[in-house]
């Protein structure tokens, strides 16, 4: 039987290391039984969960010091989980959900390789009408305004578990649909902004993309 190729990395953040298993690049693909097929998930868009994304690093580099005391947080759309990782290893109240069905088998070993606390983790669609997460004040997400039709849909899904004062965090790479996504937000009552990373040089090359941050 086939097998995916897997890669072992170590992350530097600051004085803290998170290390990750993830897909050996982003051509990995094994769908056992067609699971992610009946989902909707296609051999090309199936191995984008396993990687890490320098949107990701971002992300995860912006929760470093962010105030997370008595803050229940949400990542939506986590794939590897690399923000989720840093912050439970912060001692976060922190949920991690994605869509895809492999995510929580690697989220399980990650959690293990950092020796963390078990991260609560829910497979759902944003589409979903009840997925009982119950709400949150954060909402955290990287690179996941993929396509225009995601605006609608995050914006419902975030507005579903967000509570009346709550904080959304994107990392968009530039795919040209934040512009969409920040009306709806700004309909649902949120205040937003936008900033480039004050500091990228982690990365391989520069990052085209922002910070978005929303408030309620």
């Amino acid at each position: 039987m086939p097998s995916l190729r897997i890669r072992y990395q170590t992350i530097e953040f600051g004085d803290v290391d998170i290390h990750v298993r993830t897909l050996r690049n982003n051509l990995e693909y094994l769908d056992v039984g067609g699971v992610a097929k009946k989902l909707g998930i296609s051999s090309a868009t199936w191995p984008l969960f396993g990687v890490v994304w320098a949107s990701s690093e971002i992300l995860a580099h912006h929760m470093l010091d962010y105030k997370i005391a008595g803050k229940r947080i949400l990542e939506v759309g986590c794939g590897i989980a690399l923000t989720s990782l840093l912050l439970n290893h912060r001692l976060a109240d922190i949920t991690a959900t994605d869509y895809h069905p492999e995510v929580e088998s690697f989220l399980l070993k990650n959690v293990q390789l950092n020796k963390g606390n078990a991260i609560p983790f829910v497979r759902t669609g944003w589409g979903d009408e009840d997925s009982s997460l119950g709400v949150f004040d954060l909402v955290i997400g990287s690179d996941i305004l993929y396509e225009r039709c995601h605006t609608s849909l995050l914006s419902n899904f975030i507005e579903q578990h967000a509570k009346p004062k709550c904080d959304v965090i994107l990392v968009d790479p530039g795919r040209g649909h934040h512009a969409n996504f920040s009306k709806k937000m700004v309909a649902l009552g949120y205040s937003h902004s936008q900033n480039k990373p004050a500091n990228s040089d982690y990365l391989d090359k520069p990052f085209p993309g922002q910070i978005l941050s929303y408030h309620r």
